[in-house]
């Protein structure tokens, strides 16, 4: 396995024509600007490398990717935020996240995401960025954002309901509720079921599958079928950072944050 470029906070490896994005940030993996920018650029790097033919992206710890940070101030600055102190300070940090977002979504080359953990929020939003996606019984999908006061961001408005229907994506975004591995792959959400400790090595081996392919087909198929895809995307992260960024000033929203951080049940009033 041969390591490719130097990252902040994730690792690249290449070996029989396989890259392995591995994101380094356990146990939970929250991600910040700094983050989705690193794997854009690496798979930018990627896309150019003939000798690459399909992607992996990996996480280390507990989860693949728990979202957002709400005690980060880089990620989302929940006091002036919520209290609508910082709104063009959040508009501008969320805009160039989800521009980072969307050039994921344009990289040439097949993704096949290992979500051995939770992928919550955003994380489910980074997880949709895959063609595939490989878990395990023990791994957590959600769309929590109702449950944040909030609004669904990364695209997701556009590629849950793409990806297993409107009335389950719709169930998902208004509940908040945690969607389990084998229910995932029931529901389309994800593709191969495996145990935990084989996440990575199940999806390392999908994608040399794919990789045995010729690459410009693949690459000219792939094309095709999500022909138009990083351009609805763009287009439903700019109608989300709207949405996002009234709700934020919004009573529940300062509650919802607050109980997560709390670990509690939120009490929303409706204002």
């Amino acid at each position: 396995m041969t390591s490719i470029g130097t990252y902040p906070d994730i690792s690249v490896a290449l070996e029989d024509r396989v890259a392995t994005i591995t994101i380094r940030r356990p146990p939970f993996n929250y991600f910040d600007v700094t983050l989705i920018n690193a794997i854009a650029d690496a798979f930018t790097d990627l896309d150019a490398m003939p000798e690459c033919r399909a992607l992996v992206l990996a996480a280390e710890g507990k989860a693949f990717c728990a979202g957002a940070d709400f005690a980060g101030g880089d990620r989302l600055d929940k006091d002036n935020a919520a209290a609508g102190k910082d709104d063009s300070a959040f508009k501008k940090r969320s805009g160039r996240l989800y521009q980072e977002a969307v050039r994921l979504f344009r990289n040439k080359k097949p993704v096949v995401c290992a979500v051995q953990g939770a992928a919550i929020g955003g994380g489910l939003g980074l997880a949709l960025v895959g063609d595939f996606r490989v878990t395990c019984p023990e791994a957590r999908f959600s769309a929590n954002f109702s449950r944040l006061g909030f609004h669904p961001g990364f695209g997701l408005t556009h590629t849950l309901p793409a990806l297993i229907g409107p009335q389950k994506a719709h169930l998902m975004f208004y509940s908040g509720r945690r969607v389990p591995g084998d229910q995932a792959v029931a529901w389309g959400l994800a593709d191969v079921l495996v145990a935990q400790d084989q996440v990575l090595a199940s999806a390392q081996a999908l994608a040399r599958e794919i990789a045995g392919s010729a690459p410009l087909a693949v690459q000219s198929i792939r094309e095709t079928v999500r022909m138009g895809l990083a351009d609805r995307v763009q287009a439903a992260t700019d109608r989300e950072l709207g949405e996002q960024q009234w709700l934020l000033k919004t009573a529940d929203a300062k509650e919802g944050i607050k109980a997560t951080a709390e670990r509690r049940e939120p009490a929303f009033k409706g204002n």
